[in-house]
């Protein structure tokens, strides 16, 4: 499948460039852009300029969700966002601990929650004059993950493997099976999109700075949100789940204390579209422990987030029970169809013995 060529997002450049903080920048096929560089530790970042187009996805998209109301948003101010997630390496600069479970200075940091995303923001905007760091909304997010297209991806119809990390066993709309890595990989390691931006679907889910709600009816501009909730907004898909669950329109959400590996998030700069959520203002409220896959118990929620989250446990249901079945001969294939009928039921705990243990038996 054929990637898309550099198409710079049209509209008018910064009031100022490049920003005092700025250790390198420049223009090139994808547009203007400018880095940060915090203890050795670069990060770059792309500008996208004011624009309109249309939030969700059209009735006919194949996965769509009631989630997805189609409406058109307007974006009136423009933004500075990260090219990548933030790295490893970035949060241990400024945090002085990396809690990823999948380990690498250039891999995605994970297992964060969005409090700790807050704290990390605070931080790095008291250690950088001028920065204004901060989380996308949900807006800007899928904004800059189109990149002025209308297909389900920013790569069109369809992905691959080779474009995107996510669990290849499990190819949209049916299609051809791709490789399960079972783990993220580096940050600009797979193709950017037409904007230059790398990794915005698959590889971690990626925090916003919304609460979750539903979307208007009509056009909205400069959205950022309810103004209140008891979930923050997910973007992107990730290593685990489907390839229809890294689409463009697709929309996920946990609690603001909540940790996994599979979840990480990318910077923007700006200023905030609303007052009474700066991002980086204060320590968030306590977070729960840090939570830990354990391949002998495999928990099914009940809570809103129910068939998302039977979905990546019933990929690891399969994942170790075709290990075991393997074992007595009986193949993976068969193990599909087995539990492939319908999704484990809610509140159920399955109990798994694994005689074949790996590195990736945590989320």
């Amino acid at each position: 499948m054929k990637n898309p060529a550099p198409t710079p997002p049209p509209g008018p450049p910064p009031e100022h460039f490049p920003a005092p903080w700025a250790s390198d920048w420049g223009e090139d096929p994808y547009g203007l852009w400018q880095s940060l560089t915090y203890r050795s530790v670069r990060q770059a970042f792309r500008w996208l300029p004011p624009g309109q187009f249309f939030m969700g996805s059209p009735k006919n998209e194949h996965d769509r969700l009631d989630s997805e109301l189609q409406h058109e948003v307007i974006l009136t101010r423009g933004f500075w966002l990260a090219e990548t997630a933030c790295t490893q390496a970035l949060w241990q600069a400024v945090m002085g601990k990396n809690p990823s479970q999948f380990q690498g200075e250039r891999r995605p940091v994970e297992t964060v929650s969005w409090n700790e995303v807050q704290d990390f923001i605070a931080r790095l905007n008291g250690a950088v004059p001028g920065l204004a760091a901060r989380l996308p909304t949900e807006a800007e997010w899928e904004y800059a993950c189109r990149a002025g297209t209308t297909t389900p991806f920013s790569f069109g119809e369809d992905i691959t493997t080779d474009q995107v990390n996510y669990n290849g066993n499990y190819p949209y709309r049916g299609g051809k099976k791709g490789l399960s890595r079972g783990e993220t990989v580096e940050v600009a390691s797979l193709p950017a999109n037409p904007w230059g931006l790398y990794e915005m679907h698959g590889n971690v889910w990626e925090w916003c700075q919304d609460w979750f709600g539903s979307y208007p009816e009509g056009p909205t501009v400069d959205p950022s949100g309810p103004e209140t909730g008891e979930r923050r907004v997910l973007r992107g898909g990730s290593w685990i789940l489907f390839g229809g669950d890294a689409r463009s329109a697709f929309r996920f959400h946990f609690e603001p204390g909540r940790r996994n590996g599979y979840v990480g998030f990318r910077l923007a700069l700006g200023p905030e579209l609303r007052q009474d959520e700066r991002a980086g203002q204060g320590k968030g409220e306590q977070d729960p422990p840090r939570e830990k896959f354990d391949t002998g118990q495999i928990r099914i929620s009940t809570q809103r987030n129910t068939d998302l989250l039977a979905r990546i446990n019933q990929v690891r249901v399969l994942d170790h029970l075709a290990i075991g079945f393997e074992n007595l001969g009986i193949g993976r294939g068969a193990t599909q169809k087995f539990l492939g009928a319908k999704p484990p039921a809610a509140r159920r705990w399955v109990s798994l013995r694994s005689t074949h243990p790996t590195k990736n038996n945590r989320l």
